[in-house]
């Protein structure tokens, strides 16, 4: 049944993504132009996200003990701002300003027909591989 929710979640989000215009990588990168051809209409997906999520959580997740489908919150319970943390979201951040593509929208448009994104897929692969490489190393 956890399965079936999580597909299901996913599958809407995926809707909402492309009706909205997020999988479109010219949209996005237009918002993100703010000094030059600034385009503000992803500013009210992220408001109307925002409206339903808000009161969403207040009401219904912030005061559960235990989330709905599992035995406790996966949360990060780390405070530190260390050098993988600002890497990984700089190198985000730098991918998703050149491409206008980030992983939830790349997955979306992966089943557009829009062929492009799968480099982008094999990348994000490639890199979620190299940083677990790098931190089972570190870390032994």
């Amino acid at each position: 049944m956890n399965y079936a929710i999580t597909l299901l979640t996913g599958v809407l989000f995926g809707i909402g993504m492309a009706l909205s215009g997020m999988i479109n990588p010219e949209l996005v990168t237009a918002f993100l132009d703010v000094s030059g051809q600034w385009n503000p209409t992803l500013m009210f997906v992220m408001g109307g996200a925002l409206a339903v999520f808000i009161p969403g959580y207040q009401l219904l997740i912030k005061a559960r003990a235990k989330p709905v489908l599992g035995n406790d919150w996966s949360l990060n319970k780390s405070k530190v701002i260390d050098a993988p943390l600002v890497v990984g979201a700089s190198l985000f951040g730098i991918g998703w300003g050149l491409l206008g593509v980030c992983p939830g929208p790349a997955v979306t448009s992966a089943f557009s027909g829009n062929s492009a994104v799968w480099m982008f897929i094999a990348a994000m692969m490639a890199g979620l591989f190299i940083s677990h490489q790098l931190k089972t190393k570190i870390l032994r």
